[in-house]
């Protein structure tokens, strides 16, 4: 299961924004069903950053949300609003190998 969390960051805040963030991969990534995860910033709008995870199932995802709910608190206010929550449909894999997925 896929994770996305977008945030709109004004120039500013980004430095800030950037270690809170780090706090809140780093507390998901203390749960249970943890797989991976990664922060990025847009190459195209700066102020666009997004939080990614991968989870091993929806469930997790969940629990981990209620978790990190302190660490995520401070951030709400930069959050875009939508679903942030997907479950695979297909992967493609380098090496040519695709595995359907659902």
């Amino acid at each position: 299961m896929l994770a996305v969390i977008r945030y709109s960051v004004p120039g500013p805040q980004s430095e800030e924004f950037a270690g809170q963030a780090r706090e809140i991969l780093d507390t998901f990534a203390a749960q249970p069903g943890f797989l991976t995860g990664q922060l990025s910033r847009s190459v195209d709008e700066e102020e666009l950053w997004v939080l990614v995870t991968e989870w091993e199932g929806a469930g997790f995802y969940r629990r981990a949300l209620s978790a990190a709910r302190l660490v995520m608190y401070p951030l709400m206010t930069l959050m875009i609003n939508e679903p942030s929550a997907f479950e695979p449909c297909y992967r493609s894999e380098r090496d040519g190998a695709s595995p359907k997925l659902g």
